[in-house]
């Protein structure tokens, strides 16, 4: 995949307008299509407020209603429900526990169930200050792995045994992986949260499913609450471990399409060219480069075999001389 020439100073600009423009168009986007509800649904409730307050005037005072919404909205802040009976859905047992614990650790803190006490406070700081190292670390050897497993070996059986050529049969395997988890993680469990949510669309499922593996976790949908309190602790249990679980299968996805050697021109393209030190250095510099690449194309398609050649394109798209025979 060759890019046009563009000078080197040129491309931080190129990226940082094009970045630019990019979130200005989203915010955009977002402000023609959220603030006319936004401006619908206050004016609707500024009407109900107003009718509630005009039926009830001779039994309720304006500021005694204003001071238990205060109150309402400020439990809710912290994951207490005024409707029904509260205490039927607690924030705090295990299970739910365990959830918030899991959305700390994979940084998807949905916002709904925060600490009340300044221990609990307190220990989220220093249990996350722990938790995420370790979090990294344990994804970063789980991912090696199935890298190898799931995204190499099979990259390398179609080029050995199909006679795929390297490129399209990692193209093509990065495609079929992200179809999958597609598949298996987004559209196959929004189906469930459709199904054992009331009120949820497939749609918002779908959303759900998605905002919580991309671990942005904005909290305006969280499964659970209208759970019957029987089932609640293994609904709760099972999807932690969901979300766990799709996490990981996102990362192997999006790491998969990163070493797609398209990506990887790209990525080459906006990067800061390499300076030698000295005019000596320059055939390590290419040795550096030469090496580099066939790591490349060895991660995707397993190790060269003794005494083969191998073809690795420069940055500037030539070949490279083959080594000339030894005398």
């Amino acid at each position: 995949m060759e890019l046009p020439a563009v000078p080197q100073p040129w491309r931080y600009w190129l990226l940082l307008g094009s970045y630019g423009l990019f979130l200005l168009l989203g915010s955009a986007v977002f402000v023609g299509v959220e603030a006319p509800r936004e401006a619908g649904l206050r004016e609707a409730l500024e009407g109900a407020r107003a009718g509630f307050v005009l039926q009830h005037q001779g039994c309720l005072a304006e500021p005694r209603l204003e001071q238990l919404l205060e109150r309402v909205l400020d439990a809710d802040n912290y994951g207490v429900s005024a409707l029904g009976n509260v205490s039927e859905d607690e924030n705090w047992d295990f299970s739910s526990a365990l959830f918030f614990a899991a959305s700390v650790l994979t940084t998807t803190g949905y916002g709904h169930t925060v600490p009340l006490s300044d221990g609990g406070k307190i220990f989220c700081i220093v249990y996350t200050l722990l938790g995420l190292p370790a979090s990294l670390l344990l994804a970063t050897c789980l991912l090696q792995q199935l890298l190898r497993l799931l995204s190499h070996r099979p990259v390398q059986y179609l080029h050995a045994h199909w006679g795929i050529p390297a490129g399209h049969a990692a193209l093509g395997h990065a495609t079929a992986l992200g179809l999958s988890v597609l598949g298996l993680f987004i559209l196959l469990p929004a189906l469930c949260f459709w199904a054992l949510e009331s009120g949820w669309t497939f749609l918002e499922s779908v959303y759900f499913c998605f905002i919580s593996l991309s671990t942005i976790g904005l909290g305006d949908y969280v499964p659970g609450r209208g759970s019957s309190p029987s089932l609640r602790q293994l609904y709760k249990i099972s999807i932690t471990c969901y979300l766990l679980l799709g996490l990981l299968a996102m990362l192997l996805a999006l790491e998969t399409i990163y070493e797609l050697r398209e990506v990887h021109s790209l990525v080459r393209f906006f990067a800061p060219p390499r300076t030698s030190a000295s005019p000596s250095s320059e055939d390590d510099d290419r040795l550096e480069i030469l090496s580099l690449d066939q790591l490349d194309l060895a991660t995707v398609c397993g190790p060269f075999p003794s005494g083969s050649q191998v073809e690795v394109e420069e940055v500037d798209g030539q070949a490279a001389p083959p080594d000339s025979p030894s005398g």
